[in-house]
């Protein structure tokens, strides 16, 4: 599977994208009647930055609910904006304005925005009537910085034990270090990647790495959603290897919400954190010296059928993983499994290239070429699947797919070149320096029957 980072393909998407994360707890929720506007309420108290902007803003309940409703009836696509009537326009505030004010209400949270106002126009850093209170205020609020909301106390956080109210609602995802690998000399990292079911401790996927990129989770994903079907949401940590675009966008596309835990607070992901304890002492403290990522693998999966997932769980009131997994796979949603073109449509890579005049294309580094020579010079939109990348691409010209083909310059030297059919070319008479002639002479153009 390719390394490369999936992107949305247009900014309508981005946004949509953007605003199906700021409502994905309501969609992963189990909300019952009258709890939707509470939630909604307690949402637009938080501060979102949206793609394209630099700065931090709240939404109004109500924008959240339409934003909400919409996603439930038309997925992601309703949430694709339509285009901006008022593009282009400036804003209110300047850069230097917005750090200017930001920096005074941190150093100063008791000072109201009369003053601030007052004091900024009366030593010549604003010009009067260059801005209103109400225009700051508004802007200190978008910010949490209002003086309501920096006098507020916070108080301990009171943590409480909770888990999902049923297998594939919700999974976790994690990778765990592992004792250092002798090949061929050379000492190479271990990193164990595991997916685990909130509601039954059940490990749907694990697999050995010698790295914890992206796409390593996405290949996880794959391997997961194609044996257990789409659980409703992942709850992962704010690392790269689960913060990045091509994990959110794959997830989006096949319907899985991801929820990123709070910065600095590892007790609340802590059945993954109990469930690496157990894999330590049960398995990888006792490895002793291997040498290849199959070795490792072969140990992981002994260890969970023949130990993790058929042992009784203290949380689970004495069953066994396996037992509470199995229970709910039977009544799975059949909209859950996955087909293998489905996959394929997430894992798709659009790129807007321009054929060079040679009828050739640079994709991911390589240069591949189209038998058909009209789309010459012409722009396209370059597809590839990232799931796989041995797959040749394709271009999208004219709603219509066609196939590259790598480019072997010394078979074209001796291919047959096709012409272009030129037409209209013989049916329309074109020729000035007989008109000129003919007007010399006073004789007709048309030709003699």
């Amino acid at each position: 599977m390719s390394e490369e980072q999936l992107s949305p393909s247009s900014y309508a998407e981005a946004v949509a994208l953007f605003r199906s994360q700021v409502i994905g707890p309501l969609l992963c929720a189990n909300l019952r009647r009258g709890q939707v506007g509470t939630a909604l309420r307690e949402l637009s108290e938080q501060r979102y930055r949206a793609p394209g902007r630099t700065d931090f803003r709240r939404y109004h309940w109500q924008t959240l609910e339409r934003w909400y409703y919409r996603y439930k009836n038309g997925g992601l696509e309703a949430l694709k904006p339509s285009k901006r009537r008022d593009s282009g326009h400036g804003k209110a505030l300047s850069g230097e304005q917005r750090q200017l004010l930001v920096a005074i209400r941190t150093e100063h949270p008791d000072a109201s925005v009369s003053l601030i106002v007052r004091t900024l126009i009366a030593d010549g850093r604003l010009d009067e009537d260059m801005i209103s209170e109400a225009t700051v205020r508004r802007f200190y609020r978008e910010r949490g910085l209002d003086r309501r909301s920096l006098q507020i106390e916070k108080s301990d956080k009171v943590r409480l034990r909770w888990e999902a109210e049923s297998p594939m609602q919700l999974w976790h995802a994690d990778v765990c270090y592992g004792p250092n690998l002798q090949q061929d000399g050379k000492t190479l990292p271990l990193r164990i990647h595991a997916i685990l079911d909130d509601a039954s401790r059940y490990i749907a996927a694990i697999e050995a790495c010698h790295t914890e990129k992206e796409m390593d989770m996405v290949r996880l994903c794959v391997k997961a959603f194609r044996i257990h079907g789409t659980p409703k949401a992942f709850y992962l940590d704010n690392g790269s290897t689960y913060s990045g675009k091509t994990l959110e966008i794959f997830c989006e596309r096949v319907g899985v919400k991801i929820l990123h835990a709070k910065p600095y607070d590892p007790q609340s992901r802590g059945k993954m954190e109990r469930f690496w304890g157990t894999l330590r002492q049960g398995c990888l403290n006792h490895m002793g010296s291997l040498s290849s990522l199959h070795d490792v693998q072969v140990r992981l999966l002994s260890f969970l059928d023949k130990h993790y997932h058929i042992s009784p769980h203290a949380s689970l009131m004495g069953k066994s993983p396996t037992q509470v997994y199995e229970s709910a796979v039977a009544t799975r949603a059949s909209d859950q499994m996955l087909t293998e073109q489905k996959l394929q449509d997430a894992l798709t890579l659009h790129s807007t290239r321009r054929m060079r005049s040679d009828n050739t294309v640079s994709v991911a580094g390589k240069q591949w070429q189209l038998s058909q020579g009209f789309v010459a010079g012409h722009v396209v939109v370059v597809g590839r699947c990232l799931l796989y990348p041995q797959q040749a691409p394709w271009i999208e010209y004219g709603g219509k797919k066609f196939v590259l083909e790598p480019v072997e310059p010394k078979n074209n030297a001796h291919a047959i070149r096709s012409h272009r059919p030129k037409k209209g070319i013989d049916s329309v008479r074109f020729d000035p320096p007989k008109a000129l002639l003919c007007k010399a002479t006073g004789r007709s153009m048309e030709p003699k029957p």
